[in-house]
């Protein structure tokens, strides 16, 4: 929620209470409600007299804000409380009630109505849920009907696509799309819309399948895809190199990575194949739920042989099987009380190079909760490995072959590092692949933080249209695809960091790990967002989760430099002092680390490694001054910001 006059002044009340009231006079503008309305729905759960005293005060407290320029706006009698007049402009009343419709209307409503005034009260609850029922219909019409006036496959796919950004679940514009990219001559593409459509579905809460009448039409677009590769005869003459190159440059490239989970292999006697079932089942499901990465249905072992019965000892790797460019495969080894699981990454494009391997020695208790931990962990862990190893395959590439997708994954790398010529190197790639789609949801979420990166590191020429920029492009993430949990996870930490709204934040990162709860990052910005408010206990247990998940995260040096954050406003300076220096080893040109580990040296007066801490600061970012540390601080509570500045202050910041 926003309140602005002309000049951009904010005028939001402080109390959230105070805002829901705000928020209700403002959509039932310009009707009056009753003052008793209000009460009973925002005090619910007081006495009569309570709640009507609680708003007596919520009404006062927007008088005076309002006053002396936007008063006249808000009327107050002794019934009833009203918001209207001249000069009052509220975009939720214009969206609803504007008889024209347009791509740019719809795109208006992907922002989830009123999202930072959840929670406060049972009753306003319901109001608020009611609410956004009615906004969602009016986009829903919006978009069905700008879906039903396109024509042409071309247009179809991008109102379809525009609707399914809100509406993720309209199994009608997944066929269209599927359709649409089918008549195009693209089967590939259609093929991979059916996997997302089978994606958005099962994230319902009845945890849909595709309808007959869409399984019926990727049924015939398959089997004509098929006949024609039949009739053609090619297939036959690739070699098994040639067809996974022929199928990726089929699918351009594709919009994610798809990676084929292996059944584990159950050695030894003592054998127990519903954990192997299950954890391949548990690492299909968390993988799917990065927006990057499509997981193509398990391949069992008697698909692998051919044979009649399962002999794993048989198994051959499928580099002719083109459907997939990675694969996971691991075995289980029983011991009385304990079972080892060894898991490996390999790339299927090249020949089978392993990616990524980990072995997991746990005791045999509970085996649904062995699977679920184990399941979390190894999800967490392939992420990261996975960016880290396609931006590195990407780099070796050729830069005219690449498509959107190969762009973002190149520009990964020189955001790892934090190396100032390739940092900047990497935004131009994320602007390249943003040019080249710009509906890509993942691309708008990391050319945010690439800009919120700039502004941290103090490499930003305009620092303010950074911050500007990566607000727009975090917003414009989350609402291309509202289930993206790392857009979400970085919008909310835009929020935090930049617009010092940590409160907003937090909700956002909620979100994110409702969908994913195996996004490392996701707990880290949480971390972040929680220490901002000044509940540095609960940031700590976050971080730590971030670290437990991904213990080898490319960024684990921003993991770190988040402990030395709340260990130092936690007062525990040694442990800042050791994360710090944990921090600057894994990457010494990050120099937000320098700043908390500065802070945190003063405290304890050592001197003469502050004085190293600060002249290595000062080359990075020549000019930092403790006015500054202050300025960009997002902390909310006062006594946080002091205990900041103060160890700047000792550690000789000027």
């Amino acid at each position: 929620m926003a309140v602005t006059d002309a000049t951009g002044r904010s005028l939001l009340p402080r109390t959230r209470k105070t805002r829901a009231m705000l928020a209700v006079l403002a959509m039932a503008s310009p009707r009056p409600v009753l003052r008793v309305q209000l009460a009973s729905l925002l005090w619910s759960r007081r006495e009569q007299e309570q709640a009507r005293a609680s708003l007596r005060q919520s009404v006062r407290e927007l008088q005076d804000g309002l006053l002396p320029d936007w008063g006249h706006l808000f009327i107050a009698d002794r019934h009833h409380l009203s918001l209207r007049g001249l000069g009052l402009s509220i975009d939720t009343v214009e969206l609803t009630d504007t008889p024209a419709v347009s791509m740019d209307l719809l795109d208006k409503f992907g922002e989830r109505l009123l999202e930072d005034l959840d929670g406060l009260d049972p009753a306003f609850d319901t109001w608020l849920e009611e609410a956004r029922e009615r906004f969602s219909r009016r986009s829903l019409a919006i978009g069905e009907s700008i879906l039903a006036a396109s024509g042409g496959p071309l247009a179809t796919i991008e109102a379809a696509e525009h609707l399914l950004a809100i509406h993720r679940q309209h199994e009608g514009a997944w066929r269209a799309l599927i359709r649409s990219h089918a008549e195009l001559g693209n089967p590939e593409a259609a093929a991979g819309c059916y996997d997302r459509c089978c994606g958005a579905l099962a994230e319902a809460r009845d945890g849909r399948r595709p309808s007959p009448e869409t399984e019926e039409l990727i049924g015939r677009i398959r089997a004509q895809a098929a006949s024609a590769s039949s009739a053609s005869g090619s297939a036959a003459q690739e070699t098994a190199a040639g067809q996974g190159s022929a199928w990726r440059s089929q699918r351009g490239g594709g919009s994610s990575l798809r990676v084929r989970v292996a059944p584990l292999r159950t050695l030894g006697e003592d054998r127990n194949d519903g954990l192997a079932i299950g954890l391949a089942e548990e690492i299909s499901a968390g993988l799917s739920r990065f927006r990057w990465i499509s997981c193509v249905p398990a391949m069992s072992w008697r698909d692998a042989t051919g044979g009649t019965e399962a002999r794993p000892g048989a198994l051959a790797y499928p580099w002719e099987l083109p459907e997939a460019d990675l694969m996971l495969d691991g075995t289980i080894q029983h011991a009385p009380g304990r079972v080892r699981i060894i898991v490996r990454l390999v790339d299927l494009r090249a020949g089978g190079e392993i990616v990524w391997a980990g072995r997991f020695d746990r005791e045999m208790t509970d085996p649904l909760a062995l699977q679920d931990e184990l399941g979390a962990t190894i999800v967490a862990r392939i992420d990261p490995e996975l960016l880290r190893h396609e931006g590195r395959r990407m780099n070796r590439a050729r830069q005219h072959d690449m498509t959107a997708q190969d762009l973002l994954l190149q520009a990964l790398p020189g955001i790892y590092r934090m190396e100032r010529e390739g940092f900047v190197a990497a935004g131009r790639l994320l602007e390249a692949s943003l040019q080249a789609d710009s509906s890509n949801s993942v691309t708008h979420g990391w050319l945010a933080y690439w800009n919120l990166l700039c502004v941290g590191q103090g490499w930003a020429t305009d620092p303010a249209a950074c911050i500007a920029e990566a607000g727009r492009l975090a917003e414009r993430a989350v609402m291309l695809d509202p289930g993206d949990a790392r857009a979400l996870t970085l919008a909310g930490h835009v929020r935090g960091f930049l617009s010092k709204r940590p409160a907003e934040a937090i909700a956002l990162h909620e979100r994110a790990l409702g969908l994913n709860p195996n996004l490392a990052m996701a707990w880290c910005f949480s971390g972040f967002a929680y220490s901002y408010i000044g509940d540095h206990e609960e940031a700590l247990r976050r971080i730590k989760q971030a670290i437990r998940l991904s213990p080898a995260d490319p960024h684990m040096f921003f993991f770190d430099m988040a402990l030395v954050i709340v260990h130092l406003m936690r007062g525990d300076y040694a442990a800042a002092v050791e994360a710090g220096r944990r921090a600057v080893d894994l990457n010494p040109l990050f120099s937000s680390t320098y700043k908390s580990y500065l802070s945190a040296l003063g405290w304890m007066g050592l001197t003469r490694e502050a004085n190293e801490v600060r002249d290595r600061l000062l080359a990075l970012e020549p000019g930092f001054s403790l006015a500054q540390a202050v300025e960009r601080s997002p902390f909310l509570r006062l006594e946080d910001v002091n205990r900041y500045a103060e160890g700047l202050r000792r550690a000789g910041l000027a």
